[in-house]
């Protein structure tokens, strides 16, 4: 497991590359459900938008 990134000569910790990724994840997502009307189906769509967010960030994080 890699304890930092190197990126142009930047040292990234390992948690903001996993979560750079699972907020794309998330925007990709969320525009997906707009898209197809389904995000009207969520109580709270900001709610599930963080949960998203959260659960997409440990995903990644556990392959990194």
């Amino acid at each position: 497991m890699p304890h930092e990134f190197q990126i142009a000569g930047v040292f990234f910790p390992p948690m903001l590359i996993a979560a750079v990724i699972g907020v794309l994840a998330t925007v990709v997502t969320v525009r997906t459900l707009n898209r197809y009307r389904l995000a009207r189906l969520f109580y709270a769509p900001t709610l599930v938008q963080l949960c998203l967010a959260i659960l997409y960030t440990l995903l990644v994080n556990s392959f990194l």
